[in-house]
């Protein structure tokens, strides 16, 4: 990952200008329940410059694909949204259990798998926060509590074994470990920046929420030094807890 500036804002960290789909999606993960009144959806769009119309277009198009499902005005994630707000949540506390030195394998043993099947295992292995040593071999250490889906244990094998060199070195090996702790220490910042505007800290969030779904959360002895992963997530709920507040007044809940 490219070295980005302590401070920095959304432009400098790379982040695009959000879309009405993308507001609208954003606004509900962040939400408990995740459902509301298109009034509410539009006045967050209205931070962005997005014009009422599109928003509502956008929130069309969301019922048609099936993400949204409408009931008297009112809009609310559906299927694998829900899954990805409880992935999103999961991220911000992940469930871990003391490390013994173990880790998890997963083999894949299923034969004659389509394409779709070996994209819905990627994704489900992702999700699990499981990375990929070779084809058909995944493999984490054993410290996370979460259940595995249909998905993976109908294609794969599971064993747990302990690795015969260093484990810090395997991990570092799978995962890019300095490149995500750069930029949690960036995105950390940006939350912090001032001044910035509503919409801006809006887009800062939701960036800091896609990075949290991409720690592996390792055992402590794996991490680097000075891992920032904790003190990322320790922001971010100091920032969501008034940030929500002060978005709920602007949409008039």
């Amino acid at each position: 990952m490219p070295r980005v500036p302590d401070g920095a804002g959304p432009a400098e960290l790379g982040l695009r200008p959000l879309t009405a789909r993308s507001v609208v999606l954003s606004t509900l993960l962040g939400h408990h329940p995740p459902e509301l009144p298109a009034r509410a959806l539009v006045r967050v769009g209205e931070l962005f410059g997005i014009a009422e119309g599109t928003v509502r277009t956008a929130l069309t198009r969301m019922v048609a694909a099936g993400d949204l499902r409408a009931h008297s005005g009112t809009y609310r994630l559906t299927g694998r949204l829900v899954a990805r707000q409880a992935r999103q949540d999961d991220s911000r506390a992940p469930r871990t259990r003391p490390w013994q030195g173990d880790w998890e394998i997963a083999l894949v043993t299923a034969e004659r798998r389509t394409p779709a099947d070996r994209a819905a295992l990627r994704t489900a292995m992702a999700a699990l926060r499981l990375a990929e040593a070779r084809e058909g071999c995944w493999l984490r250490p054993a410290n996370l509590v979460r259940d595995r889906p249909p998905v993976v244990t109908g294609q794969c094998a599971w064993l747990t074994g302990t690795p015969e060199d260093d484990p810090a070195a395997l991990a570092a090996a799978l995962w890019d470990l300095d490149g995500w702790a750069r930029r949690a220490r960036a995105l950390a910042a940006a939350l912090d920046r001032r001044p910035g505007g509503l919409a801006e800290r809006f887009t800062v969030s939701a960036a800091v929420l896609r990075h949290l779904l991409a720690d592996p959360v390792l055992p402590a002895p794996l991490l680097p030094a000075d891992w920032p992963g904790e003190r990322l997530r320790g922001r971010y709920e100091t920032f969501d807890r008034d940030f929500r507040a002060l978005l709920l007044r602007h949409i008039g809940l």
